[in-house]
């Protein structure tokens, strides 16, 4: 019912009407692709923050070091994926964003780039878990480590007892109550082995890697979420669809 009450309501035009509105949607689309160039150019002229702790991950090579991350690169992605220590499987936000870094990796790897996902559950699930998923990128646990902690991406019980928490750059009441949030990290690494923290994101702020959604943004119905924009609504683990 809902479906036939979505077309009834949609406007049928002459394709000449439709050129005239598609052309002006048109001028919208190429101002939003210059500001977008605009914020880009912006991003990268952020000035950047020399890491001075050092964090030990467990990964299948065994222990790393940040610097071993970057696998022989200078430039490093980190997406903190929401798999707490208690936790049996992984957040479904962000294994729907996973399930777009696959067929990116190789581009990456030979643009200079290494990504790598990491969470503070133990390894052993952690790749339980993404071999479950049928995913290539490499995953390694910081649990051991105050990484998630530092990069804005969990938090403690007492921080969670506040009345407010800093995510996403500033000190507000989180949406709700979670000791594991998800974002992104950019590191890059000079010819001296120096490590610098160069970008974070959070929130929405990867929602440009979700191809998903840019081809659901194309389509009458665009994402079909709650007002809220709330994923949770409709994505499953890819594995748990009808």
């Amino acid at each position: 019912m809902e479906a036939l009450l979505f077309w009834a309501d949609m406007k049928v035009v002459t394709r000449e009407e439709w050129l005239a509105e598609r052309r002006v949607l048109l001028a919208r689309e190429k101002q939003l692709t210059r500001e977008h160039d605009a914020v880009r150019e912006m991003r990268r002229a952020l000035p950047w923050v020399k890491v001075e702790k050092n964090y030990e991950f467990e990964g299948p090579k065994g222990r790393e070091s940040l610097g071993e991350l970057f696998a022989g690169r200078s430039q490093l992605i980190v997406r903190h994926f929401m798999f707490g220590p208690q936790a049996t499987q992984g957040c479904v936000g962000c294994s729907f964003a996973s399930d777009h870094v696959d067929g990116a990796l190789v581009h990456l790897e030979h643009r200079d780039t290494t990504y790598v996902a990491v969470s503070r559950a133990p390894f052993a699930r952690l790749d339980e878990f993404r071999r479950r998923m049928g995913w290539k990128f490499k995953w390694v646990s910081c649990g051991e480590t105050d990484f998630s902690y530092d990069f804005q991406s969990a938090f403690t019980p007492e921080e969670l007892a506040q009345p407010e928490q800093f995510y996403n750059f500033e000190r507000r009441k989180l949406p709700f109550v979670a000791e594991d949030l998800s974002g992104i990290s950019v590191f890059a690494k000079d010819g001296a082995g120096d490590i610098f923290h160069t970008y974070s994101c959070y929130a929405r702020g990867d929602e440009g890697a979700l191809g998903t959604y840019f081809y659901l943004d194309l389509t009458p119905k665009g994402r079909d979420e709650s007002p809220e924009g709330n994923l949770s609504n409709w994505v499953r683990h890819h594995d748990r669809y009808d």
